[in-house]
């Protein structure tokens, strides 16, 4: 049995069929060839996999593709391009918070939604905000400096008058 579902995943409408169990994850890299969403643990451990749903950290492989029927899916390939960053992906860039590049994704939509939903916080809420992605290679402290990058160059636009960087 199929169901057939219309999402908006990364600014496009599409349709598709898919089964009722069958996971985000597996539908966007193999039904949609969405092959930056990555498969990892395949139980919602390492973060590798997130998408944001409606503006929401989500991790696909946990999430039933039919859960998205009539909403918005957002990929890494939707926050930025090689041409135009997002700040998320310049500060990973500037704080070498990016070693291979297979959890980067994960970790850019994860600290996207958490400054989207935050106005201040210290380390430790970071910490907690990247707690559901794992890294092999950084050892978590330059994806934290980037963070804490991007909460100082938020602060300094609060600070500064207008008209004035």
């Amino acid at each position: 049995m199929t169901v057939t579902i219309t999402f908006e995943l990364d600014g496009e409408s599409v349709t598709v069929e898919t089964r009722p169990d069958q996971p985000l994850r597996e539908l966007l890299r193999e039904s949609l060839d969405a092959k930056q969403v990555k498969s990892g643990c395949e139980s919602g451990r390492c973060g590798v996999c997130t998408v944001l749903l409606d503006d929401t950290v989500v991790k696909s492989c946990l999430t039933p593709a039919p859960k998205v029927d009539g909403r918005r899916v957002r990929t890494i390939a939707d926050i930025g391009t090689d041409e135009n960053l997002h700040p998320v992906q310049t500060a990973f860039v500037d704080n070498f918070a990016a070693q291979c590049g297979y959890c980067t994704p994960g970790f850019v939509l994860t600290t996207v939604d958490f400054l989207e939903n935050t106005d201040e916080f210290d380390r430790e809420d970071a910490k907690k905000a990247i707690k559901g992605n794992v890294c092999r290679c950084t050892g978590y402290e330059k994806i934290l400096d980037a963070i804490e990058a991007l909460d100082e160059e938020t602060d300094a636009e609060r600070d500064s008058p207008v008209g004035i960087e």
